[in-house]
């Protein structure tokens, strides 16, 4: 008479299969979770989401639009005329703003009779909600620049708080992305020029 051993071989494989199957699984959530987190910290230092918050910006920006900022875009440049950026107000650097560059280095901004001038020479600003109902005169440092809001007379910027160091400047706004109606594009310098 012929006695079989149980098959105690299959089950052991069967079970360490199981326990393969298990660290692999493991390993593949630890490598997408690491994956997610550099994914996150390298976004976020090349890059910033910003809420609009207010009317300072109107008609451009919209109170509650979300954009996108590089940080990366003034790191070998300096902003241009007409660049919306996003910055740390000089007088407290917790609160962020975003406005529209208009003076740069060493240029002089006079604000008089409803009109900006740049050395003597009036902006054209199709995009403002309305015309400036404030004056003054403004020489614009070398490491310095000068910002308004497009809603000129709703705005805190540097007709109010003076000029902004460039060591503020946190980013330029790239794109609205939300909400997505409002999604696009923000355009910046072709927008904005002297006229002769």
């Amino acid at each position: 008479m012929e006695t079989t051993q149980p098959e105690v071989q299959p089950q052991i494989e069967s079970q360490s299969e199981e326990m393969n199957d298990w660290k692999r699984f493991a390993l593949e959530i630890l490598e997408t979770i690491i994956l997610a987190v550099v994914l996150y910290f390298g976004i976020n230092a090349i890059s910033a989401r910003v809420r609009v918050d207010g009317f300072s910006m109107l008609p451009t920006l919209q109170n509650g639009e979300y954009v996108l900022v590089s940080r990366l875009a003034y790191k070998l440049d300096i902003p241009q005329r007409g660049d919306i950026i996003v910055f740390g107000l000089p007088v407290d650097q917790k609160q962020d703003l975003i406005k529209r560059v208009i003076g740069l280095p060493g240029e002089t901004v006079n604000i008089q009779e409803n009109k900006v001038m740049i050395n003597g020479v009036p902006l054209e600003e199709p995009y403002i909600a309305q015309a400036p109902l404030y004056s003054g005169e403004w020489i614009v440092a070398d490491d310095q620049l000068f910002v308004l809001g497009d809603n000129r007379n709703d705005s805190k910027d540097s007709h109010q708080w003076g000029l902004l160091p460039m060591e503020n400047i946190i980013g330029k706004a790239l794109l609205i992305y939300w909400p997505p109606p409002d999604w696009k594009l923000i355009n910046h310098t072709d927008e904005v020029f002297a006229t002769q």
